[in-house]
């Protein structure tokens, strides 16, 4: 990373060791005001060829580095991260237009993913097969174990650009991969300091890299003989279009979502508008379990919509750097124009807007929608927006019934005081994960994270994550 005379910053690939300068930059602007605040230099598909040759041929010797080593070398970067807290914040403000505030829960949330990560890769076992459970095995001794698969290849997204890179990178270390990491033009300047403090801490050569460009970058990556696993977290149109070329590798995907909550008529209902105006509103709704439809039983449908629309209208709006801002710009004036089309288009169509729906500059004031229709784009498709959509409903029958309604399958919540409902609702509903008692955007960075249907598969949270970059090996010794 270089600071031109203008003070903006250059970001450069690191390949086999080293830093990479190129002939071409790519511009990063503020989402908020459009200054550039960064030049990423555009790497090539041969950048990403020699990450990779560089990456196989580490992994020789990495995959048989002590879990002790290992596990050390994550925690100093976990603590590298901790000691540029500020400056990850600010340039996720600068770069992705996500409030400051945000930007500092990241780093917290990254410095634990990776403590986590350091701790499981001490943790990496297996297990001992009873071969004589069948007369076949009689004599014989079996054990399966978890070995280092190969080279992972990390395709990382600008919504949280810190936290999504460490899922790759700490996981990948611990089992003993080596790992080449594509970000996100926007998140180019958080992966590549991520990067160099993955280098200072020690990293040895060619076991961790980072490319920067487009998709012909990324098809380079993805489709390399020698690339062993993509981690890919984005949309279904690009993964689709990754799988495609990648031919038979393993994958962890984690895709788009469209998140519902349930709100029950036994439930506290003021904890529940509490809650879900951060699930729904937070990070500008840019994330893939972002709650976007509220279902709300019609016992407490006035009183909670009350509630929440009250608190949502309380919302800052205004300049990421500032501290007391809430609801920041949506990535790009393209995102925000979109949005706020979907708004209108609904409205047009019969919702009735309760606040929000004012594009400025391209920030969306936070938006509350009700009688919308299950048809209108805002409840069917994924917003990735700040706007959501309260429907009522009397039967349980019915409302988990609406709420799988949708090819996505991340995250789900329900509120409800109910055993019985909690665990009907948690066998039921079609997610990968079900909140009980918290909305759809509620996780904890050691849990198996990652959904069903066309949200993905494949799980996160660095225990679930290092056995997913891992091949399990079957050993069988047979007697005398």
């Amino acid at each position: 990373m270089t600071t031109t005379a203008s003070a903006v910053v250059r970001y450069r690939a690191y390949i086999d060791g080293a830093w990479c300068d190129g002939d071409a930059v790519d511009t990063v602007t503020n989402p908020y005001d459009g200054r550039v605040v960064g030049e990423v230099v555009r790497s090539t598909p041969s950048d990403a060829e020699r990450a990779v040759v560089a990456a196989r041929k580490a992994f020789a010797s990495w995959r048989l580095t002590p879990a002790f080593e290992r596990a050390a070398l994550v925690a100093a970067i976990a603590a590298g991260v901790e000691a540029r807290r500020d400056e990850f914040a600010h340039t996720m403000c600068l770069h992705t237009g996500k409030p400051v505030r945000d930007g500092l829960a990241e780093v917290t949330r990254t410095v634990a993913t990776l403590q986590i990560a350091a701790e499981e890769a001490k943790r990496i076992d297996g297990e001992v097969i009873a071969m004589d459970a069948v007369p076949a095995g009689r004599g014989k001794r079996g054990y399966a174990v978890y070995e280092p698969l190969g080279v992972v290849a990390g395709i990382v997204p600008y919504n949280a650009p810190l936290n999504l890179a460490a899922h790759k990178l700490g996981p990948a270390l611990a089992a003993g991969d080596a790992l080449v990491i594509k970000p996100h033009p926007q998140g180019s300047g958080v992966a590549t300091m991520l990067v160099e403090i993955a280098e200072a801490a020690g990293v040895p050569r060619g076991v961790v890299s980072v490319v920067h460009g487009g998709a012909d970058v990324g098809r380079a990556l993805t489709g390399h003989s020698d690339v062993a696993l993509i981690s890919f977290t984005g949309s279904g149109g690009v993964a689709e279009a990754i799988l495609r070329d990648a031919g038979l590798k393993r994958s962890v995907l984690e895709l788009g979502g469209n998140a519902p909550t349930i709100v029950h008529e036994d439930a506290d209902w003021e904890r529940a508008a509490e809650l879900c105006v951060d699930a729904s509103f937070g990070l500008s709704g840019q994330t893939c379990v972002s709650t976007q439809r509220l279902y709300v039983h019609e016992a407490v449908l006035e009183r909670f919509t009350d509630a929440f629309v009250a608190r949502v209208r309380a919302l800052r709006v205004g300049d990421p750097l500032d501290p007391a801002t809430e609801i920041g710009p949506l990535n790009t004036a393209d995102a925000a124009q979109r949005v706020h089309a979907w708004i209108r288009e609904a409205v047009e169509h019969g919702a009735r807007l309760l606040c929000g729906g004012e594009l400025q500059g391209n920030a969306i004031t936070p938006t509350v929608l009700h009688d919308v229709k299950p048809a209108m784009k805002v409840v069917c498709e994924e917003v990735f927006g700040p706007v959501v959509s309260i429907l009522s409903y009397r039967d349980l029958d019915d409302v988990i019934r609406a709420a799988n309604a949708t090819p996505y399958g991340l995250k789900a919540g329900i509120f409800t005081d109910s055993l019985g409902v909690a665990t009907r609702a948690a066998r039921d509903l079609q997610f990968g994960t079900v909140n009980i008692n918290a909305p759809s955007r509620s996780r904890v960075d050691h849990e198996p994270s990652g959904g069903v249907k066309a949200s993905g598969w494949g799980r996160e949270g660095p225990y679930y994550a290092i056995r997913e970059f891992s091949n399990l090996k079957m050993v069988t010794v047979a007697g005398s």
